[in-house]
């Protein structure tokens, strides 16, 4: 059994991996109660992927007696990074890079995260990353015309709004979730015209508000992340 670990900005994900196959899945809310699970969860290996500064304690509470990796720029990757700025780049969009690959290998594919940040990630058929892009993610639009406005309320987040809003805060509702809604699929469009038949997946905390609405088809893979951390922890197991 293998332990890949997805420390986001607000949840921290566990994944239980044997071999290539997802046995289980944990979330935690930040660190809390992660200390103990790690201690008392038996594993050969261990890959952790953190956003913030927190992965070699992390890695210390783990108990695995195989490898013990920290997700970096310098750490072998199943795929080829050509992204300018390797040491710049997000250890989650490289992830979700991997999880791509490795779902579909030898297709162009491109990843949309919705997070907190909705990160766009293209890997060509030929396993090379080449980047995207961030944009705001839904909660972080709503948040912006709030505090940054005199009299804009904060308006929840709900999925497939009207149109025309009625009121402020179905306006604010359709100004974000429809104008997200339509970057997704815009930016669908240019990859596509670009890359014709390139595989479109949709992966992040986000997904379920827009999954039903973007055309054309898409492939959602909530644990998109997780899958690419173990196929880079594989492929370090296998050096």
């Amino acid at each position: 059994m293998n332990i890949v670990i997805d420390a986001g900005n607000t949840l921290t994900k566990i994944g239980i991996f044997e071999n290539d196959t997802l046995k289980r899945k944990q979330v935690f809310n930040r660190d809390e109660g992660l200390d103990k699970f790690l201690q008392e969860t038996p594993t050969e290996n261990i890959l952790v992927s953190s956003v913030t500064p927190g992965a070699p304690q992390l890695l210390a509470w783990s108990t695995a007696s195989g490898k013990r990796l920290i997700l970096g720029a310098k750490l072998p990757l199943p795929i080829v990074n050509d992204y300018g700025t390797p040491e710049t780049l997000g250890v989650d969009r490289l992830a979700a890079a991997c999880g791509a690959q490795f779902l579909f290998p030898r297709r162009d594919c491109l990843v949309i995260d919705a997070g907190t940040c909705i990160n766009y990630e293209f890997i060509n058929k030929e396993g090379h990353y080449l980047g995207g892009a961030i944009s705001p993610g839904v909660q972080m639009r709503f948040e912006a015309m709030h505090h940054h406005t005199a009299r804009l309320p904060l308006a929840p987040v709900v999925k497939s709004p009207q149109l025309v809003g009625r009121s402020t805060i179905e306006c604010l509702q359709s100004g974000v979730m429809n104008g997200v809604l339509e970057e997704m699929k815009g930016t669908i469009s240019r990859y596509s015209a670009q890359y014709p038949g390139v595989r479109v997946i949709l992966c992040g905390g986000d997904a379920h508000f827009f999954e039903n609405d973007i055309n054309p088809s898409i492939f959602v893979a909530p644990d998109l992340v997780l899958i690419g951390l173990n196929s880079i922890l594989l492929h370090n197991v296998a050096l």
